[in-house]
């Protein structure tokens, strides 16, 4: 009778440690989903990287400089009977100058005469550029002896005008220094118009009308 019972049935310890072994199964199931589960919540909600964009540089615009740069020359017209200075504007090369190439280039074109039927002239012809400078007293102009041949005090009056203007074409109020041969001009023509140097256009105006 007893050794049927025993057949029939499972000892209680043995169901007891299976149990155990079932919860602690489960337990443990259920402490890995939730370590997943709490892993995967970190992942997704580390912030990114703060690392800001790259912000795009603007260029600012700028124009691009004239190809024909252009400068004053002074030449004499006859307006309503009246002798006046009249400004031209002579075209440059296409390159790069200097303020001193700039001006040498307007004196070329002085000394080689008007092109325009309008305007006259009273710098001799034959007169040559031995050289223009800037230099910090103002704009030296070295001209050839025969700037300095023929003609009476309007004449001289005329001439002296084309080269101060012309001279500081650049900048209205530029001194103006005036030299023949290397040496500066003290006394110009026959008519010996005194020069008191340098001269700026004022001057010119006041001590030179045409």
């Amino acid at each position: 009778m007893h050794d049927q019972q025993d057949d029939r049935g499972i000892p209680l310890g043995v169901i007891a440690s299976i149990s155990i072994l079932v919860l602690a199964a489960a337990g443990g199931g259920s402490w890995w989903a939730w370590r997943s589960q709490q892993s995967s919540s970190v992942t997704t909600t580390t912030p990114k990287s703060s690392t800001p964009k790259s912000s795009q540089t603007i260029q600012p615009t700028t124009e691009k400089p004239s190809t024909k740069e252009k400068i004053q020359v002074y030449w004499l017209n006859d307006v309503d009977n009246q002798i006046v200075l009249s400004p031209s504007s002579i075209p440059l090369n296409n390159k790069t100058l200097n303020k001193g190439e700039i001006l040498e280039s307007a004196f070329n074109s002085l000394l080689a005469g008007p092109t325009n039927g309008t305007f006259t002239t009273t710098i001799p012809q034959g007169t040559k550029l031995r050289g223009v400078s800037l230099k910090n007293d103002g704009v030296h102009v070295d001209l050839s002896q025969e700037f300095t041949v023929g003609g009476g005090s309007s004449s001289m009056s005329g001439r002296l005008a084309q080269i101060v203007y012309t001279a500081s074409s650049l900048d209205p109020n530029t001194q103006v220094w005036i030299e023949v041969d290397g040496k500066q001009l003290e006394v110009l023509g026959g008519e010996g118009l005194m020069l008191d140097q340098p001269l700026t256009r004022q001057d010119v105006n006041q001590n030179f009308p045409l």
